[in-house]
């Protein structure tokens, strides 16, 4: 006899789940009889919470948060297979993935000739704070 649905519940239970779910995978309308239990629409003119805290313009707390913006941009565009790597090899790597102009001209600024171990160095290179 081969079992069908969960254990725990059993398949009486895993049917009517399986129904309460189907007003939510199919239709794009209220999933709850209980117009209360909806959730509530987030309102247009509310801050954008999802950008993070709001930093006083200047502030120390706002330059670490641009520094560690920056290192997470970098790092996200480039390999950890690249390094140790040269300011060419970095160039070369952000024009192959297509990063933003910006970081390529950060990292344009970086000396030639000296190798990063990764991408603490190089941000520490372009006089950003490293990570605590």
């Amino acid at each position: 006899m081969q079992q069908r649905g969960n254990d725990r519940l059993g398949p009486r239970r895993d049917d009517e789940m399986k129904h309460e779910l189907q007003g939510m995978l199919r239709g794009d309308g209220p999933t709850r009889s209980e117009e209360w239990r909806e959730p509530e629409p987030v309102p247009e003119e509310d801050l954008d919470l999802t950008a993070g805290p709001v930093l006083p313009p200047g502030s120390a707390a706002e330059e670490e948060a641009a520094d560690e913006a920056f290192r997470s941009d970098l790092a996200r565009h480039l390999r950890r297979s690249e390094f140790p790597a040269e300011r060419g090899t970095l160039l070369a790597t952000l024009d192959e993935v297509s990063a933003p102009d910006d970081l390529v001209d950060s990292v344009r600024r970086l000396p030639d000739g000296r190798r990063f171990a990764n991408v603490q160095e190089i941000a520490a290179a372009l006089g950003r704070r490293p990570a605590a």
